[in-house]
């Protein structure tokens, strides 16, 4: 990607031109969310910036700011290549359900396949935080119950310059 900064033996923070950005100041749409973006299937680093063009077109979505991208070893099944994960801070006017099913959309278009828990995958979305909603059902839990738990988004948060986490913990 860029410029590298080693924060650990196994954990690479990477910047470049895309990631981080803050390439809106402002929208209509008035719900914020923000998604912990990963992958560690194919050229992962090409697929994140043809994810950030694609929510640049998506007139539903507004991107507001992305993190660093942070490469690290998996997690649950170790069995696999590292992953590089970043999050985006992005506004829409769709309710926690309509975005939940438009983020899985939006991962099969770019290849994910789900065959098991923490297996390998192209990309994998995962909705953090949806404005300061409580949300708990089958489907959907916000915020994310391990979110704190995982450098993979704990780091790429830190990073943020404009958001600062509103969740309670």
């Amino acid at each position: 990607m860029g410029i590298k900064k080693v924060l650990s033996p196994t954990l690479i923070l990477d910047r470049d031109r895309l990631f981080p950005s803050s390439p809106l100041q402002d929208s209509r749409h008035q719900h914020e969310c923000v998604l912990g973006v990963g992958g560690n299937m194919g050229d992962v680093k090409r697929r994140l910036h043809r994810l950030y063009h694609f929510f640049k077109k998506d007139k539903r979505v507004a991107l507001i700011e992305t993190s660093p991208v942070l490469k690290n070893p998996p997690f649950g099944f170790l069995e696999q290549d590292d992953f590089y994960n970043c999050v985006m801070v992005l506004r829409t006017s769709m309710c926690a359900p309509e975005f939940l099913s438009y983020v899985l959309r939006v991962e099969k278009y770019f290849g994910r396949k789900r065959s098991f828990a923490n297996a390998p995958r192209t990309l994998d979305l995962d909705i953090l935080f949806f404005n300061n909603q409580k949300v708990d059902t089958e489907k959907l839990i916000v915020p994310h119950p391990h979110w704190h738990e995982r450098e993979s988004v704990v780091i790429p948060l830190s990073k943020l310059k404009r958001y600062k986490i509103k969740a309670a913990v």
